[in-house]
């Protein structure tokens, strides 16, 4: 995961350029593939509509020439005395059977117009006189017929043939119910309007299909609706006798576009809906084509995503080269300047790549050179200040140590102890040699210890001599040079606030070599102290110090003089001791 990153942080705007061309790519091809296969199959659509027009337009002159056969029979029957007269008297047995003859004749002439369709006709008068040219074709009574529908809704209309649809029911479960187109118009005087019966035209609906079933096909559909919205004929005739409301709807949605088709779902599947009126049958007529199964051979969409997949790779491989060539320069230089503060800017990056990549190296660079001269200038500054700080601090030793110490020595006299009172004047003059009047900003170990000797003589003299204090100092060491006073702070911070509750103890100063590394410790075995990190404290009181020079002092001095890897660690532990740390590079005197 981490390979992953490191990889995406130097790398990110190659990994941009390149996602961002994928994405494009990807993109375009996949609109342009998709807008191509669109127009396609709204070319072919357009195309198809023209042919499907003159079949459209077939059908529709097979429903008119069946209307005119039906119209010429309806208008000779109307024509008729024979039947009007026969339709309308009260008659006899006897004269029942000569009328039955009689229009036995009228009716064969009559239905010489419609011999070339599957239908029959029915006349039926308001004297209870009916006629069929073929009774069982379709099966209803007389006494059903004049209640059923189809008269109620012919007698609303009396100068119209209206074309409905009855289904009529089989008594046996194994047959199918079957279907008919009737034809109907009443018997009506033109002169006074007077009704004197009712006409027939049953067609079964399986003979009014052939009218359009040569140009059905699978996939390719026919319905015939009424003005209701009902299927009274299809190819598919387990629809005959639903509504089909949503073909009426998609008819009201494109009125206004001048199309005479539209691509809509029926019956949960896409199709392309064709349709036209037919005003003599008050019908409408739908083709309904299965658009999958219309278009889809029509391309060839795996061979066209095949060759646009290769496409797409190859570009993507030209783009991924490009792009690299383009961005690898720039990563590089990406990497090398966050590589920089490794090398404490010291390490340049290479000037190569791009105009622009260039121009940003040679900046950096020149930006490495202004930083690194202002370090040097920094550091300089610092241990300068540093310098002077402690020159300072040096010069100002603590007047109530020397007040002190002084009065100690009259003590000393005063009770007859010359020899130590000697001593002690002995040791205050070199330590106050070696700290005010060695303006050295380094001096070796061995005079760092002899101060510490001195120094500790002195509290001794003062205070008693509870607190021992041991000195382990390597011989390899002794000519080690050292930072001045970085050991007397930490001993006058164990004197002083070491050993508040034990009555006596001891101070151990050590200093080794480990390599390249100088060590020096100061242990005791005091009170300790409880501390939640290697911060050092600060100083409980100032009235003893023998200078300003505190022990966080010191940790200061060494990193601005050595580095960071150097300085003071501290561990403690409540009534155990503490234990102080220096670390400091190796260095002898030349």
């Amino acid at each position: 995961m981490n390979v992953f990153q490191k990889y995406f942080k130097h790398n990110g705007l190659f990994v941009t350029m390149f996602s961002i061309s994928v994405i494009s790519i990807i993109s375009v091809s996949i609109i342009i593939t998709w807008t191509t296969f669109r127009m396609s199959e709204q070319f072919f659509i357009d195309k198809f509509s023209i042919t499907n027009a003159k079949v459209m337009d077939q059908i529709k002159d097979s429903f008119e020439s069946y209307n005119y056969s039906i119209v010429l029979a309806s208008n000779n029957i109307l024509q008729s005395g024979t039947i009007r007269r026969i339709m309308t008297e009260e008659q006899s047995n006897r004269q029942k059977m000569n009328s039955f003859y009689q229009m036995s004749e009228q009716m064969k002439r009559i239905k010489s117009n419609v011999d070339a369709y599957e239908t029959e006709i029915i006349v039926k008068g308001i004297n209870g006189m009916s006629y069929a040219t073929n009774r069982p074709y379709w099966m209803i009574s007389d006494e059903d017929l004049k209640t059923h529908n189809i008269t109620n809704v012919s007698m609303q209309n009396p100068k119209r043939l209206i074309y409905q649809h009855d289904r009529r029911m089989k008594e046996t479960k194994n047959k199918e119910d079957e279907q008919y187109i009737i034809a109907t118009k009443p018997l009506m005087e033109r002169i006074s309007g007077t009704i004197y019966g009712m006409m027939y035209f049953p067609i079964h609906e399986s003979e009014f299909r052939k009218f359009y079933n040569n140009y059905t096909s699978t996939g390719n559909d026919v319905y015939v609706l009424d003005n209701t919205g009902r299927i009274i004929s299809s190819n598919k005739t387990d629809l005959i006798g639903e509504k089909a409301e949503e073909l009426f709807q998609y008819i009201k949605e494109n009125n206004d576009k001048g199309e005479n088709y539209i691509v809509k779902e029926f019956k949960g599947t896409n199709s392309i809906i064709f349709w036209e009126y037919i005003p003599s049958l008050d019908m409408y007529l739908f083709n309904l084509i299965d658009q999958k199964k219309a278009i889809g051979d029509l391309i060839n969409k795996k061979q066209i995503a095949l060759i646009l997949f290769f496409i797409v790779v190859i570009a993507l491989i030209i783009v991924f080269f490009i792009s690299r060539r383009m961005t690898n320069s720039l990563s590089t230089l990406v990497k090398q300047i966050s590589d920089a503060s490794k090398y404490d800017f010291d390490q340049y990056v290479s000037v190569s790549g791009t105009y622009e990549t260039r121009q940003i190296g040679k900046a950096f660079n020149s930006m490495l050179d202004e930083l690194q001269d202002y370090l040097e200038k920094l550091v300089l500054y610092q241990k300068q200040k540093r310098n002077a700080e402690l020159a300072a601090l040096q010069q100002q030793i603590n007047p109530h140590f020397l007040y002190n110490t002084l009065t100690s020595i009259k003590f000393m006299i005063q009770q007859g102890g010359k020899g130590e009172a000697e001593e002690t004047i002995n040791s205050l003059i070199s330590l106050l040699q070696n700290t005010i009047g060695n303006v050295c900003e380094t001096i070796t170990v061995e005079q760092e210890i002899n101060n510490l000797k001195n120094y500790v003589l002195i509290n001794q003299k003062r205070y008693g001599d509870r607190i021992k204090v041991n000195y382990l100092v390597s011989p390899d060491c002794i000519q080690h040079r050292i930072p001045k006073l970085i050991l007397q702070p930490f001993i006058e911070n164990s004197f002083f606030h070491g050993f508040n509750n034990k009555t006596s103890g001891f101070i151990n100063v050590m200093v080794w070599q480990e390599r390249d590394t100088l060590i020096c410790e100061v242990m005791d075995n005091g009170d300790g102290m409880e501390i939640t990190s290697n911060k050092l404290p600060a100083t409980k009181s100032k009235k003893q110090h023998f200078t300003g020079i505190g022990v966080k002092n010191v940790h200061e001095r060494i990193q601005i003089l050595y580095g960071h890897q150097y300085g003071v660690t501290i561990s403690s532990e409540v009534g155990q001791g503490t234990r102080i740390k220096i670390t400091l590079p190796t260095e002898t005197v030349s």
